[in-house]
Parts: structure tokens; sequence; C-alpha cells
């Protein structure tokens, strides 16, 4: 991740990653302040706003894990005649309500990279992110620094985190 002081270094750096170090430009994205991103970044270029995905998964995983526990519950209490099937019925019931009532909450939530950034999107920079294979990134570290792009500290968590 590189921030840039406006939209022209932002351009340069997206430049230098994808046609000098021939990173796909799928993998390239930009994150400014609200009116610059809508007015002034194409649409292939803008990152995610929100946390909706990565809270998605935890709700899944979380809600299965809920609904698994209370299908085995019923299943190990006989009075209650749950079968196994019951309890996967559960359980799939639990991961799709704990996907859908994640996701709302994740939809109203910024992403971690705003979360993270956000003093440094308020000052007017231009974020570039660059998310590909470790390989390609220190590839393309020299070429998009070269453009006046300053390297941020950030490591990608994973949907869990």
């Amino acid at each position: 991740m590189y921030a840039t002081t406006d939209l022209a270094g932002a351009r340069a750096a997206v430049h230098a990653a994808t046609a000098r170090a021939g990173i796909d430009r799928n993998d390239v994205s930009l994150i400014a302040k609200g009116e610059v991103e809508m007015e002034q970044i194409p649409d292939g270029l803008k990152e995610a706003q929100t946390d909706f995905k990565p809270a998605a998964l935890r709700g899944a995983l979380g809600g299965g894990a809920a609904g698994l526990v209370a299908g085995i519950v019923g299943v190990a209490v006989p009075p209650l005649g749950l079968t196994l099937a019951g309890a996967g019925a559960l359980a799939l019931a639990g991961a799709a309500v704990g996907t859908w009532s994640a996701a709302l909450v994740g939809s109203s939530v910024p992403d971690t990279v705003r979360r993270t950034f956000e003093e440094e999107i308020q000052a007017g920079r231009v974020l570039v992110v660059v998310d590909a294979e470790e390989q390609s990134l220190r590839r393309a570290d020299a070429a998009v620094q070269a453009t006046g792009a300053r390297l941020l500290p950030y490591e990608q968590p994973s949907a869990l985190t």
C-alpha cells in the first residue's frame, strides 16, 4: 500500500505497477476522500468501501458453528427427537442467519484499509493498493516508489481478523 499526494501521482503509481511491473490491473485500486473518489477515480480502480464480505464470512462461520452446537445438543437430548439431519438443518439455518446479520453490520463498517489510514485519506492523499502475490509485490515496489509514492506499513488481514 502506498500514499501519493494527489491523483496524478496515484495514476503514475498505477501505471508503474501495471505497465512496468506487470501487476494485473484488477489487482490495483485507489482510495481517496469521498468527493475525489466519487468524481475523479474510474469505477475499475475503486476499492470496496465496507467490511461486507469479511463480516459475512465471519457470520457464516459463527452462525454455522452455533447452529451445529444447537443441533448436537438437540440430538443428545432424546425428548427433543432431533435427528442428525435436523442437526445439519440447524447448522445451515445458523449459517444463513449469521451471514445475513453479520453482512448487515459489516456493510455499515468501513473496510480495514479506510479505518487504518483514515488520517492519510482525510489529509487529501490518494492511497494506491496493490494486492498481488508476494513475488509480484516485490517487483512492483521499486517501480511504484520511483514515482514518488510513499510505502505505508500494512499487512492485509484475513477475513477472520
